[in-house]
């Protein structure tokens, strides 16, 4: 689920306090929880070449007060129902495996465990969804940029190990997302990459919009990439000098 409300690194951590503050409240001081936080909001925690997210998307462990905890802070601050969701559930980068490979970010207080996703599975589940319209692409670019700055750079048998552990081979993503993290490894200092990447996937999500409103309920993400594909001949087409 999207929220119209944007999450920020400045403001993440504030609402997960305050998520912990009101489960303790109604499931006691005894009871726990915990939340690996997943896709952009995962990224906001450990990066910071994104400025915000619209997805706060997490696996969830506890006990029902949860939900009622996430309503409650939702009414407080404005945020819509489910502004913490486990949508991403239903979606094809997800594995329950993600429990096994996630690493620890914060405690808050003492009782909500937060975790994340450490780049290698990132880019694995960015690569697994592959969404030419959303952040995934220039995510992975980020990432690997950004681990490349730290002198803590990213290989492909990193990656490679992180695909295998989580979905058990490389079926499911196409030849070209492979070569493209084959290409995007091979220039992690490359800083235009990044605003590249985000300018296709801005300009992609204005075309399926704009098609979305031509064409109600026909768009789904069976056919995303031929629809976008197809547009993007249209222009090409109408760019190219008459003879």
């Amino acid at each position: 689920m999207s929220s119209n409300v944007p999450f920020t690194r400045e403001n993440l951590d504030f609402y997960l306090k305050e998520l912990a503050k009101e489960f303790k409240k109604l499931a006691g001081k005894h009871m726990p929880a915990e939340i690996i936080l997943i896709g952009g909001a995962s990224v906001l925690a450990n990066y910071g070449f994104r400025d915000m997210t619209y997805d706060m998307d997490a696996i969830i462990t506890a006990s029902s007060a949860i939900k009622d905890a996430i309503n409650h802070v939702g009414d407080k601050y404005g945020l819509p129902n489910g502004w913490l969701n486990t949508d991403f559930a239903r979606t094809k980068s997800y594995t329950p495996k993600l429990t096994e490979f996630s690493v620890y970010y914060k405690t808050f207080s003492g009782i909500l465990t937060v975790r994340t996703v450490a780049a290698e599975y990132l880019i694995a589940m960015k690569l697994k969804s592959g969404r030419r319209y959303k952040n995934d692409l220039s995510d992975i670019v980020g990432i690997v940029s950004e681990h490349h700055a730290k002198d803590r750079p990213l290989s492909y048998e990193q990656i490679d190990k992180a695909v295998c552990n989580l979905y058990g081979s490389w079926d499911g993503i196409s030849a070209e997302l492979k070569n493209f993290i084959v290409s995007v490894l091979k220039q992690p200092a490359d800083a235009s990459l990044y605003e590249q990447y985000r300018a296709s996937e801005v300009q992609s999500k204005d075309v399926l919009l704009e098609f979305e409103r031509q064409n109600p309920n026909v768009a789904n993400e069976d056919n995303i990439d031929a629809i976008l594909e197809k547009a993007k001949r249209k222009e090409q087409s109408k760019n190219e000098p008459e003879r």
